[in-house]
């Protein structure tokens, strides 16, 4: 069984014992939960490592009655993505590195105007093109900053293939039902690493629809406060007409300068992340209940790091776990706690400190923070993990 802590101690559960057993690699599970989560538009531009989703989708969209279209580049797969979106299907892209660049004044866009829509990133070394075959976490900072302006953004981190699985279906279910987008971090070796896993079958995956109005299209307001601070979402073919633009704009999608009219509506951007952080916020533990040193990773790092925690229990080093699932919004309200039962903290990640700094940024002097650093293309490894905590 695997399981996801959320804020305010729900849980979601994946029983990994029925469905279908099949050997895929992290991109491929990708592609298998977005099927499942309902995708039918798939626009992209190939780039390594994150290839393998634009090749799979290409046949297996069309199959089930979807559309593949291979972009001039990645600023147009965003942008088609987004009127896939607004026309009301589900819609996603995916890249890596330089074309994540090149994705963020669409994202911005997405942002400002509320499409839902997924981009997957497949993070590699970098700046610039940088260790294309090789791995990294260097992604991180620029996920959550960087489309300029005040933003909110939900970004989720996988570590196994079936995480691939699990996350992109919920990448999804959080898109439609905030009306944002979301990202999905992987990264090339979670990308690559071909397992065993046994998905779900289609109908017990849980699948979320975005809001749809009930008021006819001439009574249709699009963006409209209610009180989850997500507004209903019209579909243009079923007749609801109304101005979409990045500008800030009222409640009628017209660009605005009011500021009676400015603030409102950016709270409101916020306010529709902020207030549902028990939803949004995912962790998972493992050993935390006793544990006076914590290691707390994501990504690939985090499966090194659970190899590393069960042999420092087994040397009597009294050490847990904290897998970050969701990195944006950052999950303090659940390191906290664990931040003022353990003595000390190390954070392994493959760039050269961009989580840590959250971590201690929380943190507030309640205990000490260390970092494990590798920028070199190559995994931090179980053995490395340990040895700093033999020495903490």
């Amino acid at each position: 069984m695997k399981k996801f802590f959320y804020q305010g101690e729900r849980t979601l559960t994946a029983n990994l014992n029925q469905g279908r057993t099949k050997l895929l690699q992290g991109n491929e599970a990708v592609v298998e939960g977005a099927l499942a989560a309902g995708c039918r538009f798939f626009a992209g531009y190939p780039i390594t490592p994150a290839t393998e989703i634009s090749e799979v989708m290409s046949y297996r969209l069309p199959a089930v009655g979807g559309t593949f279209i291979q972009m001039e580049d990645e600023i147009a797969s965003l942008g088609a993505v987004i009127g896939a979106s607004l026309a009301g299907v589900k819609a996603m892209t995916a890249t890596s590195g330089p074309g994540f660049s090149l994705m963020q004044e669409n994202l911005g866009f997405a942002c400002m105007a509320e499409v839902p829509c997924v981009i997957v990133n497949v993070m590699r070394g970098g700046p610039s093109t940088g260790l294309p075959t090789h791995v990294s976490q260097g992604d991180v900072m620029q996920a959550r900053w960087g489309t300029h302006g005040d933003h909110p953004i939900i970004v989720l981190a996988a570590a196994t293939t079936r995480d691939c699985f699990d996350l992109t279906v919920r990448t999804f279910n959080l898109s439609e039902k905030y009306r944002t987008p979301v990202i999905l971090l992987t990264d090339e070796v979670v990308a690559h690493t071909r397992e065993k896993v046994v998905l779900p079958e289609t109908a017990a995956v849980e699948v979320v629809d975005r809001p749809r109005p009930t008021a006819p299209p001439e009574w249709y307001v699009p963006y409209a406060d209610t009180a989850s601070g997500v507004p209903p979402m019209g579909i243009f073919g079923d007749g609801y007409r109304y101005h979409v633009t990045g500008l800030t704009h009222d409640v009628h999608g017209f660009p605005t300068e009011r500021p009676d009219e400015i603030v409102p509506f950016m709270n409101r951007l916020f306010r529709k992340i902020t207030q549902h952080f028990d939803d949004i916020l995912m962790v998972e533990k493992e050993l935390t209940e006793d544990a006076e040193i914590l290691v707390v990773a994501y990504g690939s790092v985090a499966r090194s790091a659970r190899r590393a925690v069960k042999e420092a229990r087994e040397q009597g080093i009294k050490a847990g776990l904290l897998q970050l699932v969701t990195l944006w919004p950052f999950p303090r309200r659940l390191l906290t706690p664990l931040l003022r039962q353990v003595r000390a903290v190390l954070v392994p990640e493959l760039n050269m400190g961009q989580m840590s700094r959250e971590v201690k940024r929380v943190n507030q002097g309640l205990t000490r923070v260390e970092t494990l650093n590798r920028i070199d293309g190559h995994l931090i490894t179980p053995e490395e993990i340990l040895a700093r905590l033999v020495k903490m």
